[in-house]
């Protein structure tokens, strides 16, 4: 399940990439600078469960429930993927991040959020895979 492309977010919010330090070494920013007077939505971690219940076994599959569920968030607040400033993400083994990072890439705007992502032990259910939080900023 993927979500259709999001429009770029404001020309306001600034990536911050300083040049004394290592850059990003993969589609993320350092940081984000996000200006006075926009508004923030804190998206609470989501799993890769659709509304039926049904947990599919791939992990990029659910790292797109995922973010169609925050997608979903978003839009009650009137914003979109592409407001994203901030995630974090957690798989269960590293055998799943190129599934997230590969769905991370396809949903996420420019420029690229700050970004961490954890190797955990587990979630509420074993079937889970991964899990991601998502701060947003739009005006």
């Amino acid at each position: 399940m993927t979500s259709p492309p999001s429009p770029a977010p404001a020309a306001s919010l600034r990536p911050l990439l300083p040049t004394t330090i290592a850059p990003p070494f993969a589609r993320y920013s350092h940081g984000i600078a996000v200006p006075a007077g926009h508004r923030l939505v804190a998206c609470s971690g989501q799993l890769g469960m659709a509304r039926d219940g049904s947990i599919p076994e791939d992990a990029r599959a659910q790292a797109d429930l995922c973010f169609a569920n925050i997608g979903a968030i978003l839009a009650e607040a009137g914003m979109t993927l592409a407001d994203i400033v901030r995630l974090n993400a957690y798989v269960t083994d590293r055998a799943h991040m190129k599934g997230y990072m590969e769905s991370r890439d396809a949903h996420v705007g420019t420029p690229p959020p700050a970004s961490t992502l954890m190797i955990v032990s587990g979630f509420t259910l074993p079937a889970f895979k991964v899990e991601i939080e998502v701060l947003a900023a739009a005006l």
